[in-house]
C-alpha cells in the first residue's frame, strides 16, 4: 500500500498563503472542484471523491487521529461513475459525512500542496509528501 506524510493547517491569511504557494511552485496552481463523501467503515477510512466532471476516486486510507504530521497508508481506485458508486456504497455502508471544496493544487518537488476552501469549515493548507520524505517526519517529531 502506498504511504505518504500529511500535514494540515488552518489558513489565516488566504492571499498571503496563495502568493507563497504560487512563488514556491512557480505556477498559479490547478483548480479542482470536488465533493468528498465519507462512508462508515469498521477499519480505516473510506471516501469517494467526486470531481463533478464524471470522474472520481474511491480512496481507502489508514491514518492516526493526531495533531501534527501523520503517516497515511492509502489505496486509490479511479471511477468514471462516481454517482453510481456513491449510491451503492451509501446503501451498503451508510454515509458518515461529506464535504465540498475548491482546491488549488501546487507541486513543489515531490510535495503536493493543497490550498482548500471547504464549504462550512473554512480555508486550509495541506502538504502531502511521498514516503521518501519519511525522514522529514522523523526530524519534525524529534524537535
Amino acid at each position: 500500500m502506498p504511504r505518504n506524510v500529511e500535514i494540515k493547517a488552518r489558513v489565516r491569511d488566504w492571499e498571503r498563503t496563495l502568493q507563497e504557494c504560487c512563488n514556491q511552485s512557480k505556477t498559479a496552481g490547478e483548480l479542482i472542484k470536488q465533493r468528498d463523501v465519507f462512508f462508515n467503515s469498521s477499519h480505516g477510512r473510506l471516501k469517494l471523491r467526486d470531481f463533478q466532471d464524471g470522474q472520481g476516486q474511491l480512496i481507502y486510507y489508514e491514518r492516526p487521529d493526531l495533531v501534527g504530521p501523520k503517516l497515511s497508508d492509502y489505496s486509490i481506485s479511479n471511477t468514471t461513475h462516481p454517482a453510481d458508486l456513491e449510491r451503492v456504497l451509501t446503501q451498503a455502508l451508510g454515509v458518515r459525512g461529506s464535504v465540498v471544496k475548491e482546491r488549488l493544487l501546487f507541486l513543489v518537488g515531490q510535495t503536493r500542496i493543497h490550498l482548500d476552501k471547504v464549504q462550512g469549515l473554512g480555508e486550509f493548507l495541506e502538504l502531502e509528501m511521498s514516503r521518501d520524505c519519511r525522514s522529514l517526519l522523523i526530524s519534525i517529531h524529534r524537535r
